[in-house]
């Protein structure tokens, strides 16, 4: 039986007012604002120089696309979940590959600027 999903509404900037108040936001000053982080358990860190200094760029990883002949039971099966199965089927190989290197001792992939083919 297919997964019932929730009907979700793309955003129309026309329809969906912003109830921020800008001006409120603007009146803030440096230090209300370090408060106001510090006091949030969820907020991230306030970002300093330092950690600008250490950070460094990690490129995204792109997809390659490819032809792959799969039973049509197992496709069948991930697209009941609705979608994202593509996804969803990436997530399952990826968890079966680091499992795998795990159990042979390889290291992990490093993620690296590919070069393009």
């Amino acid at each position: 039986m297919p997964v019932k999903r929730e009907r979700t509404e793309r955003y129309n900037p026309r329809k969906h007012r912003d109830q921020t108040d800008w001006e409120r936001v603007a009146r803030l000053t440096d230090a209300e604002i370090e408060a106001a982080v510090a006091s949030d358990p969820d907020a991230a860190p306030i970002l300093t120089e330092a950690w600008f200094r250490k950070a460094t760029w990690m490129p995204p990883l792109t997809k390659k696309g490819v032809f792959l002949r799969l039973d049509p039971d197992v496709v069948a099966w991930f697209k009941e979940g609705g979608a994202g199965y593509q996804t969803r089927m990436n997530a399952v190989l990826r968890a079966h590959m680091l499992a795998h290197r795990k159990l042979a001792g390889r290291p992990k992939r490093t993620r690296t600027k590919q070069a393009k083919a």
